[in-house]
């Protein structure tokens, strides 16, 4: 048995740059894997706040070529932020499916941050319009930082413009984008920018919408990555509403408030929901009807796209 690649956060990155990221995204989308319910476990320490323990497996299917087994192992303890320590750390452990030998050892933060804004990345690919070039990214943390880089990866962007709460933040990631040679600069002014957007991309902890229906101009496509439960939104009951709706997996509709409020709500109906990321991959087709169509992707991840991302980590060259 060989010893493991063992992989850190740079290293991780490096292997997965975003026009394969995307690629392998759409294979794994459209094949498919096996990704039984993660595991969740608080954990208990005598005068700090409660943790929480992640385990997130994926296993190739029976018929396939290749058999790979991982895990992401996610900690989420609150009492860091008082340590001035990260809140979650994360790691994905792969291994050979049929052995059970360890193949690697890689950066989960990184792995996941990437994937995440790939998956966004790969949907934008069949649902925003071929010619958009305007893209408003809102929210400037460690996944908003990525989003331009995915975007570029599938379209040709030549205007970016970047909000975020905290107002230096966008100024920061807008002056780091621009030192790649990408046309970004940020803003105070939200309603603005959605209103002349062709893309809109938000990837926040809001837990209040930040995105109005009223202001997307036909043709819009809006991507939704940061509220993961019931209690949080990105975005209105009207972007809801004039929307056509794409998931990355079914998942979605039990977990993200932007679907389940008004869908208890009666806003919309499950006809509302027209398919899932791999529905796109594997009928991979451009899917806008018009180009008056707005489309939204509500994404919450997925052991899947965990998978088929540190399988690239293991077998780029």
């Amino acid at each position: 048995m060989g010893e493991p690649l063992l992989l850190n956060a740079n290293q991780t990155a490096t292997k997965l740059p975003f026009p394969e990221l995307v690629g392998a995204l759409q294979r794994g989308f459209a094949k498919g894997c096996q990704t039984p319910a993660r595991h969740h476990h608080t954990l208990r320490s005598k005068g700090q706040p409660e943790g929480t323990l992640l385990l997130m497996p994926a296993w190739s299917n029976a018929d396939d070529e290749e058999h790979f087994l991982g895990v992401k192992l996610v900690t989420i303890m609150p009492g860091n932020m008082n340590r001035k320590l990260p809140a979650v750390v994360s790691t994905y452990m792969l291994y050979d499916g049929i052995t059970g030998e360890q193949l690697a050892l890689m950066d989960g933060n990184t792995l996941t941050s990437r994937r995440t804004v790939a998956t966004s990345a790969l949907a934008a690919n069949y649902l925003s319009r071929e010619d958009s070039s305007s893209l408003v990214i809102i929210g400037a943390g460690r996944v908003g930082s990525l989003i331009a880089d995915a975007y570029s990866a599938v379209r040709s962007l030549r205007h970016i413009v970047i909000w975020d709460i905290n107002h230096e933040q966008a100024d920061r990631l807008a002056s780091s984008l621009r030192d790649q040679g990408l046309p970004a600069k940020s803003t105070a002014d939200i309603k603005n920018a959605i209103e002349s957007a062709d893309i809109v991309s938000a990837a926040t902890l809001a837990t209040a919408p930040i995105i109005r229906g009223e202001w997307l101009k036909p043709g819009t496509h809006v991507d939704l990555i940061g509220a993961f439960t019931p209690e949080m939104r990105e975005a209105d009951d009207d972007v809801m509403r004039r929307s056509s709706i794409y998931v990355d997996t079914a998942v979605a509709l039990e977990e993200a408030g932007e679907l389940i409020k008004p869908l208890a709500a009666g806003v919309i109906g499950q006809d509302a929901i027209l398919g899932t990321l791999a529905d796109l991959c594997r009928t991979n087709e451009f899917a806008r009807t018009n180009a008056d169509q707005i489309t939204c992707f509500k994404s919450v991840g997925s052991g899947l796209a965990d998978l088929a991302a540190a399988k690239l980590v293991y077998q780029f060259t």
